[in-house]
């Protein structure tokens, strides 16, 4: 496992190698700058998990670094180390954003308990994030987050000017299915189309969601529509490879289209209701396959 990558910044070369010596001994992967200048620019070439400051420095002084760092890096927590002449008071630091707060001098002890303190948290922090936007059934993304993805990734993708398309999925006869086999065999095949269409996408740049019961949905980007049937062919392919009697997949499509008189929930409420047109036809009269909305409308 790959150790939390705390920056330590200080004016101080002796103060640098000191604090690099006990980040070190503690377990962390150390790394250093001279002042605050230096420090956004290490920050935005990596990420780093604890950024360990000193107040008085030249250039950029501590608390301008702790204001960047919030504003531009709010995954990345900020310990302020302060003299004794120091001018700003721990309520200070901790108002502007800071996690916690050492004044010199300082056992490496207290040091340490209150970076781990800081790293506990930010676990804490992010497995509670995770509950809050993944289905806890099938392990992707919940109908909250698609709601907040969808709007956001529509608008990016006008902005940049790229194809945005989004997928719809439903199991068909799912309800017959788990009356013949039972709630928990109906569950593994919810899971399992949970790991379909995590094996189906890119990581990062496409999304899978459980849009509600056994519907799911997926966000594309950047992509071809030659590329949309591929992905469609293989979620239907892996599925097919599951033995789930008389189960199936059925899938409509829609691309996002700009509509300048639209709001924009306007707008998203249009490629949602586009998709679930595709969805319904496909499912109604052509199970087992992918339908396209046509931009204009038209569906084939």
């Amino acid at each position: 496992m790959t150790p939390p990558k705390i920056l330590i910044v200080d004016d101080d070369p002796s103060i640098r190698r000191l604090l690099r010596e006990y980040i070190d001994r503690f377990g962390f992967a150390g790394e250093t700058a001279e002042d605050g200048e230096a420090a956004v620019e290490r920050l935005r070439r990596e990420f780093f998990a604890v950024v360990l400051t000193d107040m008085k420095m030249p250039n950029m002084d501590g608390m301008a670094l702790l204001r960047h760092v919030k504003e531009e890096h709010p995954h990345t927590d900020v310990i302020v180390i302060t003299g004794h002449g120091d001018d700003y008071s721990y309520m200070d630091v901790i108002k502007a954003g800071a996690s916690d707060f050492i004044a010199k001098p300082f056992r490496p002890d207290e040091l340490e308990a209150k970076i781990n303190r800081v790293l506990r948290e930010q676990k804490l922090v992010r497995q509670l994030e995770r509950h809050s936007i993944y289905d806890a059934l099938t392990d992707v993304y919940n109908r909250r987050y698609f709601d907040l993805k969808l709007s956001t990734e529509v608008q990016r993708a006008h902005r940049q000017g790229y194809a945005l398309f989004l997928m719809l999925l439903d199991v068909d006869n799912f309800k017959s299915y788990n009356d013949r086999f039972g709630h928990q065999a109906g569950d593994r095949l919810l899971q399992a189309v949970g790991r379909i269409l995590e094996q189906s996408v890119r990581e990062n740049v496409d999304w899978s969601f459980r849009y509600g019961g056994d519907e799911f949905g997926i966000i594309l980007t950047q992509l071809h529509l030659e590329q949309i049937h591929t992905i469609a062919e293989r979620i239907l392919e892996k599925f097919g490879a599951h033995d789930f009697g008389n189960a199936g997949i059925s899938i409509g499509v829609a691309r996002f289209v700009r509509h300048e008189n639209l709001e924009w929930h306007e707008e998203i409420a249009d490629l949602i209701g586009r998709a679930d047109r595709a969805l319904y036809r496909a499912k109604n009269h052509l199970r087992g396959r992918m339908v396209l909305d046509r931009e204009d409308g038209s569906q084939g």
